[in-house]
């Protein structure tokens, strides 16, 4: 549905310029209205004074509109419309990893979080008279690698609004909501895949995934368990049971609610994962149960399959998956998500460049392994 140039303009007589931006911008927002609905040419002849008449005459290289109290109205329309499309594309469900995660809200470059200890039955424990224990947090801590800011900036022109150039306008915005949303997707993927080191407890780096040996404090490393069957699930299930708080060295209780595989075993995943039932026999009895691994939550990702292939000593990238609880293992520490700001109008660009106004889409944060435990990466 597009905009009708009449009614925009009929709206604007009768509830007013500011209050016309601010439903179109909660109209945007809440998605009755898309980006490519619009014309920033229209919204140049509904908002700016004179009208179609004025717009007609002018330049394209008289700056003087813009500097005008009324053109507030129409640039803060634009960089809704802007902001929108550069959202739509950043929040695509293309981007999977990103979603597997939490996103933790800090208004610090890095944090050192401290552990909450299991308390033991003994502890628990309160006799009749006696005072409660503390619930309190341990001296052991992990450290979350600082925060990087990634961002473009969008330019409009005024041959983009005089000659209407809406579709190009929109389509560089969409791309700079794909391009940072996979410069985020990379880097989480990197560390969900464990080809960086971001786990940081009490000083000590290490890597995610650990294979066991007598110097790791955990296993969640299978090696040799290629995703064939309901078998290759149930061997990595079975790792979880030997996880233990890393302090009180009690049992740590995970349900294990998602799986990462690479596309070459998305379709074998699709009829493992998602059967509505599951035969077996055991010896001349056979019996159909309903599936017990329906619970999962199932994600392919050919960007992950990409980072796999592209980094040296990983064999077999194809048969690579992970299992677990993403969402208590790994976050993503964010300051800010994605922002989009606009310039001061009558800056330098307008005046050497034409340049109406300039939109800054921005993002700071980075990726963090919580707890390693709460995941396993099996290999072929």
């Amino acid at each position: 549905m597009s905009i009708n140039l009449r009614e925009l303009r009929k709206r604007i007589e009768l509830d007013g310029a500011e209050s016309t931006v601010g439903h179109l911008t909660e109209a945007l927002k809440q998605g009755d209205l898309k980006p490519d609905d619009f014309s920033v040419r229209d919204l140049a002849e509904s908002f700016l004074p004179g009208g179609l008449a004025h717009f007609e005459q002018m330049a394209v290289s008289d700056s003087t509109w813009l500097t005008e109290e009324a053109a507030i109205p129409f640039v803060n329309t634009v960089g809704a419309v802007i902001d929108a499309k550069i959202k739509e594309a950043y929040n695509q469900e293309i981007f999977a990893a990103s979603k597997l995660v939490r996103t933790i809200p800090t208004r610090l470059d890095g944090e050192k979080i401290h552990m909450f200890g299991t308390m033991s039955d003994d502890e628990l424990s309160v006799t009749a008279g006696s005072s409660y224990g503390m619930a309190q947090l341990q001296a052991d801590y992990i450290e979350t690698p600082g925060t990087t800011k990634h961002g473009l900036i969008i330019p409009v022109t005024k041959e983009a609004v005089f000659f209407d150039q809406t579709h190009h306008l929109l389509e560089r915005a969409a791309e700079v909501g794909e391009i940072l949303a996979m410069n985020k997707e990379k880097r989480i993927l990197d560390m969900v895949l464990g080809l960086t080191r971001t786990y940081k407890q009490n000083g000590t780096e290490r890597h995610t995934y650990l294979p066991g040996g007598t110097s790791d404090p955990w296993k969640n490393l299978l090696s040799g368990n290629e995703l064939l069957n309901w078998e290759s699930v149930e061997r990595a299930e079975d790792v979880f049971g030997e996880m233990v708080d890393p302090i009180s060295g009690s049992p740590i209780l995970i349900e294990p609610n998602a799986v990462l595989v690479m596309p070459p075993k998305r379709h074998l995943a699709h009829r493992l994962f998602y059967a509505s039932s599951v035969s077996y026999e055991d010896g001349a009895t056979a019996s159909t149960i309903r599936n017990p691994f329906a619970k999962y939550r199932l994600v392919s990702s050919r960007l992950a399959y990409q980072q796999l292939k592209s980094q040296q000593g990983v064999t077999n990238p194809d048969k690579v998956w992970i299992i677990g609880n993403f969402r208590k293992a790994f976050a993503y520490m964010e300051n800010w998500g994605i922002t989009v700001t606009k310039s001061a109008s009558g800056s330098e660009a307008d005046f050497t460049r034409d340049i109406v106004v300039r939109f800054k889409a921005s993002e700071r944060g980075t990726p963090a392994v919580i707890d390693p435990r709460y995941v396993v990466k099996c290999t072929g």
